[in-house]
């Protein structure tokens, strides 16, 4: 697998980063979840992962051509909006040794592996059971 550095925001000891693969996908390196009531939230499948990272890795989307700003919908179980404002992403875990031995990751990160066409879905606009789902969770 080929990568493609897009960013990171990188702040002591903080390095979450952002890549673009040569398979449509992204991978999001970011910090490992340890925190139970994040975790109880989440439903996580064999041979899948999920990360914390900051909202503002994905400004770097704009470096592979997609508009930046913020999501405009966000879905379980690939991301969701903390309540520290931060996103916990989950994906396939990266295992590819060729991938991981382009990256520097501390032993407090992991990566996961998001289909491209995922995450430009969470840019446009809500729309239908993105709305009604809203309205019901604002009642």
């Amino acid at each position: 697998m080929k990568l493609r550095f897009l960013g990171k925001n990188s702040q002591v000891g903080d390095c979450p980063t952002l890549y673009v693969t040569d398979r449509d996908t992204y991978l999001i390196q970011g910090w490992k979840i340890f925190a139970n009531d994040l975790l109880l939230q989440l439903n996580i499948p064999e041979g899948e992962a999920a990360v914390e990272v900051p909202t503002e890795l994905f400004e770097h989307l704009e470096k592979d051509g997609l508009p930046s700003g913020e999501f405009r919908r966000l879905e379980d179980p690939l991301m969701i909006l903390t309540p520290g404002g931060t996103y916990v992403v989950q994906g396939r875990a990266v295992t590819d040794p060729e991938a991981l031995a382009q990256m520097e990751i501390p032993d407090y990160e992991t990566v996961v592996e998001v289909p491209k066409a995922a995450i430009t879905a969470l840019l446009e606009e809500p729309r239908g059971a993105d709305l009604r789902r809203r309205a019901q969770q604002a009642l």
